[in-house]
């Protein structure tokens, strides 16, 4: 009998605490939709965005991007909410002074918020990067400027001693200017290669080069080579130089692995962004968890103020940690910190408030 007992208040708690949050999540999103329709509708007007591409395009990948950033705020605000309207109705008095511990009474609570990052793990490592690529083409072709690429002597490294430079790129004819190679043994340089340009054959998909002057020191004798036109095969791609805004975000959970080992083999320096984006991944449905704890830790106990001081407090907490979050991986970026403890370091702090939080509740 206490057995069932306790499964119904399992099933009562984990229902009022996943209706909640995706009740929440689609207002919100909802919200969200009418304020972008708002501001973008001149855009989708002037540019002609077809109908098709602006619903299924844009904003049906819209929603599982959305849902899945504000997902620790409002896992959060479901907690406080409806753990607070229960305390208030003495649900949670009652619950305990069955005999049931508080320790138990979190076990329904940590199977919905496994539930919430379960999803949140699948949705950000394999529905939302395509979802976000077609999101971000939408953007680029009918709201965004057209991107050009500005940099200036680029230097690349495109597997250990070799290493290529272009003064200038042109992204919309995939064309670069004052292009060379240079080989190294070692220390030495064995072979180097000067040309006019080179440019990316979309058809043969190799990269063509032309104009080109080749000095071979690999044998005991310089041979000197020139000529109009030569095709060859390099690991780079026109990708590499075109529009970065949130590509990282476009990369599925094998894609940007593999993509990380790449940058660090050709030693280009921005691999930061995409490990913090890697980290991110897992850092954020594991918050769930924590952010769980606290909701309940706060709104299981009534407080002078009522439901407002609670939802307060806990909106406090909850931004705190998304502002943290969003500042350690500014500096994972920006300022060369690491990006594993940039990432994890809000969820290492908010975890001893957790704890000191459960401890108070549960006496």
């Amino acid at each position: 009998m206490v057995k069932k007992y306790i499964q119904r208040i399992d099933q009562y708690i984990i229902k009022k605490y996943l209706g909640t949050f995706f009740l929440a999540i689609a207002l919100i999103i909802s919200i969200s939709i009418i304020f972008d329709i708002s501001e973008n509708i001149d855009d989708f007007i002037t540019k002609n965005a077809p109908l098709k591409a602006i619903v299924f395009d844009y904003y049906l990948n819209f929603i599982p991007y959305y849902a899945n950033l504000f997902s620790a705020l409002f896992t959060f605000i479901a907690v406080i909410f409806f753990t607070s309207k229960m305390a208030y109705n003495s649900e949670i008095i009652a619950i305990l002074a069955s005999g049931v511990s508080y320790k138990r009474l979190m076990r329904p609570y940590m199977v919905a918020s496994g539930v919430i990052a379960l999803m949140s793990w699948i949705l950000g490592n394999f529905v939302i990067p395509s979802a976000t690529e077609a999101r971000v083409n939408f953007r680029n072709r009918y709201i965004d400027n057209e991107f050009v690429n500005v940099d200036k002597n680029i230097h690349r490294q495109l597997e250990p001693g070799m290493y290529v430079y272009m003064q200038s790129y042109n992204n919309k004819y995939d064309v670069g200017y004052k292009f060379s190679i240079d080989k190294f043994d070692g220390k030495k340089l064995v072979k180097k290669l000067m040309a006019e340009s080179i440019k990316w054959d979309r058809d043969k998909k190799k990269w063509t080069i032309q104009n080109y002057y080749l000095r071979d020191m690999t044998g005991p004798q310089e041979i000197v080579t020139s000529g109009l036109v030569k095709d060859t095969t390099l690991r780079m791609l026109p990708s590499d130089f075109g529009q970065q805004n949130c590509k990282e975000e476009t990369m599925g959970y094998f894609q940007i692995n593999n993509y990380i080992a790449d940058l660090k083999l050709r030693g280009v320096d921005n691999v930061a962004r995409y490990e913090q984006e890697k980290y991110r991944r897992t850092a954020g449905p594991i918050s769930t968890f924590i952010l769980s704890v606290i909701g309940v830790s706060l709104a299981s106990r009534r407080m002078r103020g009522g439901l407002g001081v609670q939802l307060g407090i806990g909106l406090l907490l909850s931004f705190s940690y998304i502002m943290f979050m969003q500042v350690s991986t500014i500096f994972a970026v920006k300022v060369g910190f690491n990006p594993l403890l940039a990432v994890w370091l809000p969820n290492f702090i908010y975890a001893g408030i957790a704890i000191g939080l459960y401890r108070w509740a549960s006496k």
